[in-house]
C-alpha cells in the first residue's frame, strides 16, 4: 500500500507544488489531480481494510476478541498517535490561533476537552458492560459512537496533513489502528442481540467515517480563506483524539497500560513518536 501511494505522490510533495509550478496552470492542475487521486486512494484503502476486518465476526458470529491483537504494529501506531498529537498537529494549531491574535491556550483547552469526552465515553461504556453485560445493545451502541468519533477525527487529521511525509505516516498508523478497532466493533455488535441488518448498516456506517474525515479535512485545509478558525479548530480536537489513542483508548487494555512493562513492545512506542519527531524536520 506504501508503495502504491509512492508511485502516485513520487514526484511531488502535495505542499510544496506552488514553489514547483509557478504560474504554470497546467501543471497546478496536474498537482492537484494527484493530491486528489492520493487522498481518494488513501479513503478506498482504509474503507476495506475496516471492510474485511470487521466481516469475520458478522459471518462466524464470533463471542470473543481473540486474535485481533497485534501488539507491535498497535504500539508503533500508539508513538505515531501521540508524535502526531503533540508535534504536529497540537503545535501547528496553536501556531495558527496565535497568527488569528488569539492568545488565550485554546487548541490545549479542545484538545483537553475532547481527550476526556473519549475517557468518558469509554468509562461510560465500561459501567454499562458491568451492570447490563456485553451482550445489550446499549453497549454496542456506545461503542459505534466513540469510535465513529476516533475515526472521523483521525480521518480529518489526515486531510489537513501538511506534507507528504506527515501524511503517509499518519495513514499507516490509522492502517494499524483500524483493522484492530474495526474487528473489535464488529465482535461487540455480534455479542448483542441486535439484528444482522441493523448492526451491519451500524458497522457500514463506522467504516466509512474515516473517508469521510479525509474528505471534510482536505475541505477545510482548501477552504479556509472564509473560515479560518475551522481549521486549527479541528486540528486541535484531532490532537486530542491522537492523544487518547497514543494513550488511555481501552483504559485496562490500552497499549501504555497493558503493554508499558514489555519494553519490547514499549520500544515500538518510542520508534512511532522519533518517527513523527524526525518527520517533524521537513514539516
Amino acid at each position: 500500500m506504501y508503495v502504491c501511494l509512492m508511485i502516485i505522490a513520487k514526484y511531488n510533495d502535495f505542499l510544496e507544488w506552488e514553489e514547483i509550478v509557478g504560474n504554470n496552470t497546467h501543471n497546478i492542475m496536474m498537482i492537484c489531480y494527484q493530491r486528489c487521486l492520493v487522498k481518494l486512494i488513501s479513503m478506498l484503502i482504509i474503507f476495506l481494510v475496516a471492510i474485511i476486518a470487521g466481516s469475520y465476526p458478522f459471518l462466524k458470529r464470533l463471542g470473543s476478541e481473540r486474535g485481533r491483537e497485534f501488539p507491535i504494529g498497535e504500539s508503533l501506531a500508539a508513538g505515531v498517535f501521540l508524535g502526531a498529537g503533540l508535534l504536529h498537529m497540537l503545535g501547528d494549531s496553536a501556531q495558527e490561533f496565535n497568527q488569528l491574535g488569539y492568545h488565550y491556550p485554546i487548541p490545549f483547552l479542545l484538545a483537553g476537552i475532547m481527550f476526556l469526552f473519549l475517557l468518558w465515553l469509554e468509562h461510560l461504556g465500561r459501567e454499562m458492560q458491568e451492570h447490563k453485560g456485553a451482550g445489550h445493545p446499549g453497549f454496542a451502541v456506545l461503542a459505534f459512537v466513540m469510535l465513529s468519533i476516533h475515526s472521523f477525527l483521525a480521518g480529518a487529521a489526515l486531510g489537513l496533513s501538511a506534507t507528504w511525509s506527515v501524511f503517509i505516516v499518519i495513514f499507516l498508523a490509522i492502517l494499524a489502528h483500524k483493522w484492530a478497532a474495526s474487528f473489535a466493533l464488529a465482535v461487540q455488535i455480534t455479542k448483542t442481540t441486535m439484528s444482522n441488518k441493523v448492526g451491519m448498516l451500524m458497522f457500514l456506517v463506522f467504516a466509512l467515517m474515516t473517508p469521510f474525515g479525509i474528505l471534510v479535512g482536505s475541505v477545510i485545509n482548501q477552504g479556509t480563506q472564509h473560515m479560518p478558525l475551522l481549521e486549527p479548530i479541528f486540528s486541535a480536537l484531532a490532537a486530542g483524539t491522537f492523544l487518547y489513542l497514543g494513550t488511555l483508548h481501552g483504559l485496562s487494555n490500552a497499549i501504555m497500560v497493558q503493554k508499558c512493562c514489555n519494553l519490547r513492545n514499549f520500544s515500538f512506542v518510542i520508534v512511532g513518536f522519533a518517527v513523527m519527531a524526525v518527520v517533524a524536520v521537513w514539516s
